[in-house]
């Protein structure tokens, strides 16, 4: 495939009031997800892996530099070689541009053109997937489509209200777009729209010349049942990031081995950013059951059912129990965390005890130092 022949859009509209603390100063698509990737690898992968060297990023301008520290220079994507290029756009200046009179998607139809790639694929930062586009795409060329769109069978309880259901005619094509929260009749089982989609380049610029909107990703559905298009079936693992409980799962979902062979150990790497560090430290007095450790951390208590991020230390007697543990933690000496999700750079007191509820999750805020005990429950 040629480096022309996609060029990529990831949007990143996608925020929820659910996910907070852990999204107060970063988007969903920085989220740490199975102790070293983030969310946002995931969309960069496929892309990359499709051979697409141009990509355009729409972002929320209170909350870059999680996206900028992540990505650096674009070099583990190849982002940074000749002919490769990154485009960041505030949705910030969408808003501006329309309240003025302009375009509010200028920015878009430029880096189309200048991208000049027949095929456009659009992709939306909520999902955690690994996505042959180069098979998506030969379906939309061989069905000579203006849109394809990728869905999963999905049960109602891993659908957010926000997300769109495809109802799909006998041919595969799509008959309507609804939200969630919007369906009237209620099945145990729908066609998830995972907000991906390969669109022909001049047609989109085309209609994106006369449109007011602010949501690419609203234009895209929209459009879906007007033109010519059809879908394409995702059958691998997906996991629907939107509220504290699904992000929970997504990453302990990581420790059976089929779920995370099959998102991670596909034909298809998943790409991260690389940081050289020194393997982890086992003490002769460790105890670690059903967990992933990333490099670099210092292992002296018990851990189980969890996962912990870099540099982490879990000091002697210290217990980790479905917990989600990220990056630059300090575990003091015979301290417990259970059935919780600690946020980076947290410093836990020796003795103290965090204990949530497997249905009542507790949240350690970034930088926070906890001396005494937090209890959830009913």
């Amino acid at each position: 495939m040629k480096t022309n022949k996609i060029c990529a859009i990831i949007g990143n509209e996608h925020e929820y009031a659910d996910l907070l603390p852990l999204t107060e100063d970063r988007p969903l698509s920085t989220l740490y997800f199975d102790c070293k990737y983030r969310i946002i690898d995931f969309a960069l992968s496929s892309v990359v892996n499709a051979n697409v060297r141009s990509v355009f990023m729409l972002v929320n301008e209170g909350r870059v530099k999680s996206i900028f520290d992540h990505l650096g220079g674009g070099r583990e994507w190849g982002l940074d070689s000749i002919g490769s290029y990154q485009y960041f756009s505030f949705y910030q200046d969408m808003v501006r541009k329309k309240a003025q009179g302009e375009l509010p998607v200028g920015d878009i139809i430029d880096f189309l053109k200048a991208a000049k790639a027949p095929y456009t694929v659009y992709l939306t930062n909520k999902f955690v997937c690994n996505l042959d586009l180069r098979a998506v795409l030969k379906i939309h060329q061989e069905q000579n489509n203006q849109m394809t769109a990728v869905f999963k069978r999905a049960a109602a309880n891993r659908i957010a209200p926000d997300d769109h259901i495809l109802t799909l005619k006998k041919d595969g094509t799509v008959k309507h777009v609804k939200e969630f929260r919007k369906m009237s009749s209620k099945t145990e089982v729908y066609n998830l729209s995972l907000g991906v989609f390969i669109v022909n380049t001049e047609w989109l610029i085309e209609q994106l010349q006369n449109s007011q909107t602010l949501s690419l990703e609203e234009f895209l559905f929209n459009s879906l049942p007007q033109i010519k298009s059809s879908t394409y079936e995702y059958t691998g693992y997906v996991s629907n990031i939107y509220d504290l409980p699904s992000y929970y799962q997504a990453n302990l979902d990581m420790l059976n081995s089929e779920n995370y062979n099959s998102l991670l150990f596909s034909s298809h790497k998943v790409i991260t950013r690389t940081k050289n560090e020194v393997a982890t430290y086992f003490s002769i007095a460790s105890d670690v059951q059903n967990s992933q450790i990333a490099t670099g951390c210092v292992i002296k208590g018990k851990v189980a059912n969890s996962l912990i991020s870099r540099r982490t230390l879990v000091d002697n007697g210290a217990v980790i129990d479905h917990a989600i543990i990220m990056g630059s933690t300090k575990i003091g000496a015979k301290s417990q965390v259970r059935y919780a999700l600690v946020d980076k750079n947290v410093t836990i007191d020796p003795g103290v005890k965090i204990i949530g509820q497997p249905d009542n999750l507790l949240v350690v805020k970034k930088n926070e130092h906890i001396t005494a005990n937090i209890h959830g429950g009913k």
